[in-house]
């Protein structure tokens, strides 16, 4: 696989990644990278909240959910401090209203995991009107009810009958469904 060609990313090209998951950040870093972006990586929403606050970046991706709380308050901190920097936040766990509440505070796209680096890097140089593309491979119709059982079956802390009365499904039909692997 080559190179990508360069961007034109404008005379900043600083960049927070804030995920809480390390390899997918790292990886997602080095890539990043690659494109001319000059990444910084945090890893909970305290050490995004600093990193914004003493060196508010031109570009972020900021992952919804992290292990210490909401990457939305990352995302009102860089607004406050920077307000031209463009924001994607990325998520595993998306809903309607958390899309609606990230582009209320100043998100400028909202896209749900998995998600590569060029449908990232799309995002934040995405100008204007015009409407992004549609995905080159999105999810069969299998996969994005696969995705809601388990988003679903994490809300509810990995309790099967809270899961199962929410998606109005009997238990065993979900200890089944949730016993197969994700379908492609």
């Amino acid at each position: 696989m080559s190179d990508p060609a360069p961007l034109d990313l404008g005379a900043d090209r600083s960049l927070l990644l804030v995920d809480d998951d390390e390899p997918f950040v790292k990886r997602l870093a080095k890539a990043m990278e690659k494109r001319g972006f000059l990444p910084e990586t945090a890893e909970s929403v305290a050490a995004g909240k600093v990193a914004a606050m003493t060196r508010p970046p031109a570009y972020a991706v900021v992952d919804l959910r992290l292990l210490d709380g909401n990457g939305l308050d990352v995302v009102e901190v860089l607004r406050d401090r920077r307000p031209d920097c463009r924001i994607v936040v990325l998520t595993g766990y998306g809903t309607i209203a958390t899309a609606v509440a990230a582009v209320k505070i100043g998100a400028t796209d909202y896209l749900s995991k998995p998600a590569d680096a060029n449908d990232i890097t799309n995002a934040l140089l995405q100008r204007g009107d015009t409407h992004p593309a549609p995905p080159e491979n999105p999810m069969s119709a299998d996969r994005v009810r696969w995705e809601h059982i388990q988003r679903v079956f994490e809300m509810c802390d990995r309790n099967v009958s809270e899961t199962a009365r929410r998606l109005s499904m009997h238990r065993r039909t979900l200890q089944r469904i949730l016993a197969k692997r994700s379908p492609k």
